[in-house]
C-alpha cells in the first residue's frame, strides 16, 4: 500500500475497517499526515472547497490516553459543514462533542506564534458541535491512523452567536452537553490547552513546519471541549454555550 491507495482507501470506506497500521506496521506520522493531504487533495478534485482545519486530541486526558504531548490537525471542507436543522447524515459510528471555532480575519503563519498573536488574528468566535465518525472497527487505533483518517472527521455544525474574542474570557467559557434533555458533560475552553488560543497558535506553527498557513476566512476548530458521547439514530444532541448560543442535532 502506498500513500495514494491508502488515502483512496480511506475516503472509500463506509463501514468499519482495521487500522491501516495493520497492514503498514512502520507507518509514522509523517506519512499520515502524507495519506491526509493526498485524500484532501482527492476530495478538492471531486468538488470540496477547503475552508479550515480542525485540531483533535487537544485536551491533556486525551493525550495521555494516546500517549502523545501535542495534539493532531485535520482538514475542514465545505462538504463537511451541517446547516442548523439538518439531521446528521448515516455514519458508522458517529461521535459528538463541543467546541469553540474561530474565524481568522487575517492570515497565521508561523514558525513562532504565541497565544496572544494567534488570538489577534481572531474575527468572531462562535460555539460549534463537531460530529466524528472513526473508520476503524471500535474506535481502535494508533496515532498515525488518527492522523491519517483526517482526526476522525465527519460534520460540523457552528452556532448562531459569533463575538469578537475580546468580548469574551474564552478560558471560562463554558459549555453544557445534553443528550436527549439530559446533561451529561460540562466543561470551560480551559480545558484546550489550558486556552483555546493555545490550540490555534499550535495549528499555525504545525502548518508551519509543513510550509502551510492559516488564512483569512479560515475556520479553526479548537477542539473537543468534553469527552465526545454517541449520536444514536434518533437522538438529540445540544451544547449550550455561555455566551454563544446552543446548538442541536438529531440522529
Amino acid at each position: 500500500m502506498n500513500v495514494r491507495e491508502a488515502a483512496a482507501a480511506l475516503l472509500g470506506t463506509v463501514s468499519e475497517r482495521s487500522p491501516l497500521s495493520a497492514e503498514w506496521p512502520d507507518l509514522d506520522v509523517d506519512t499520515a499526515y502524507a495519506i491526509q493531504d493526498e485524500a484532501l487533495r482527492q476530495r478538492r478534485a471531486r468538488g470540496e472547497t477547503l475552508i479550515g482545519v480542525k485540531l483533535g486530541l487537544t485536551s491533556r486526558a486525551k493525550q495521555q490516553r494516546m500517549g502523545i504531548d501535542s495534539p493532531l490537525l485535520a482538514w475542514l471542507t465545505d462538504a463537511m459543514v451541517l446547516p442548523a436543522g439538518v439531521p446528521v447524515p448515516s455514519l458508522i459510528h458517529p461521535r459528538a462533542e463541543p467546541e469553540l471555532v474561530f474565524v481568522l480575519g487575517k492570515r497565521l503563519a508561523g514558525p513562532g506564534v504565541t497565544a496572544a498573536t494567534a488570538l489577534a488574528a481572531v474575527d468572531r468566535v462562535y460555539g460549534g458541535i463537531e460530529v466524528i465518525d472513526s473508520r476503524y472497527a471500535d474506535y481502535r487505533f494508533t496515532l498515525p491512523d488518527a492522523v491519517a483518517d483526517n482526526g476522525s472527521s465527519a460534520y460540523f455544525s457552528v452556532g448562531p452567536v459569533g463575538l469578537p474574542p475580546a468580548s469574551l474570557d474564552l478560558s471560562l467559557e463554558a459549555a453544557l452537553l445534553e443528550v436527549d434533555g439530559q446533561v451529561v458533560d460540562t466543561a470551560t475552553g480551559a480545558a484546550v490547552q489550558g486556552h483555546p488560543a493555545e490550540a490555534l497558535a499550535l495549528a499555525a506553527n504545525a502548518l508551519a513546519a509543513r510550509g502551510l498557513a492559516l488564512e483569512p476566512g479560515w475556520l479553526v476548530l479548537t477542539g473537543g471541549m468534553t469527552d465526545a458521547v454517541p449520536l444514536r439514530s434518533g437522538s438529540r444532541v445540544a451544547a449550550h454555550f455561555s455566551h454563544l448560543g446552543s446548538i442541536t442535532l438529531s440522529g
